[in-house]
């Protein structure tokens, strides 16, 4: 009964809402252009379970995807759909979407493809609806919840290996690799020995211990959408800028 319930309410989730407003756009030839191995694509979805990620992030990005790059018997965009698990896309789904480009810098070819191998081996997955439910909850014009209780609520998943979430999916990928999103701050106490001992057998009080900063990995079903495009080691690549944009060359109307 659960799971019926989840795909039904799942199929309701997944429709549009026909408010979607769009700013930035990019067409299919300009992502083909722009895109690179490994790239994460962030979508600003128009159905009605985008609207609760974007209210509970606070964030404009509700979908994040993977380009893969081009396959022959694959899509060249990965992503775990809500009814369709984890699938490859045509470049075209998202063309006419608000959409941003984010890229992990300094990745070596062994890092891409260890990234790239890590996702489409989930090819065939299913999308976690545990926390489906809750998720609708908040499809509310105004759904009360504290600012401070927003992320946590996004921090759901069964634990099934079989079941994935697309931002908890790509923090997974990139976590094989030990690449930074947005890690934690954190102090580790590091023992050293007494530089009095007398180098004899030494027991626990003869050790001194000292802080030791460092960075440390959030859980990966901590990350949303929005992450990718905070964290400080993903450029943010605009493919209008970097195929020679001059504004100049702009036809205004009043012109």
């Amino acid at each position: 009964m659960r799971q019926t319930l989840g795909e039904k309410l799942a199929a309701f989730l997944s429709k549009p809402r026909p408010e979607y407003r769009t700013f930035s756009t990019l067409s299919k030839t300009q992502l083909s252009a722009a895109l690179k191995p490994g790239d994460l694509l962030l979508v600003e979805g128009n159905s009605r379970i985008s609207s609760a990620i974007k209210y509970l992030t606070q964030s404009t990005w509700s979908h994040v995807c993977v380009y893969i790059g081009q396959h022959e018997s694959l899509n060249p965009l990965l992503e775990a759909d809500l009814i369709d698990g984890v699938i490859t896309v045509p470049l075209d789904k998202y063309e006419g979407f608000n959409l941003r480009i984010c890229r992990a810098v300094s990745l070596t070819e062994l890092d891409t493809q260890t990234i790239i191998d890590f996702v489409t081996s989930r090819i065939g997955h299913q999308y976690d609806k545990r926390n489906i439910i809750d998720l609708a909850r908040y499809l509310l014009p105004t759904p009360p919840v504290p600012q401070r209780f927003r992320r946590s609520l996004l921090e759901f998943g069964s634990g099934d290996p079989t079941k994935a979430i697309c931002s908890t999916l790509v923090a997974q990928a990139f976590q094989s690799i030990k690449y930074p999103i947005l890690p934690l701050q954190a102090d580790e106490i590091e023992p050293r020995l007494n530089p009095n001992d007398s180098g004899q057998k030494t027991s626990f009080i003869h050790y001194l211990s000292r802080k030791r900063k460092g960075l440390t990995p959030r859980h990966y079903s901590h990350y949303t959408p929005r992450d990718f495009d905070l964290s400080p080691y993903f450029e943010v690549v605009k493919p209008t800028i970097s195929a020679g944009f001059n504004y100049k060359n702009i036809k205004w109307l009043d012109d």
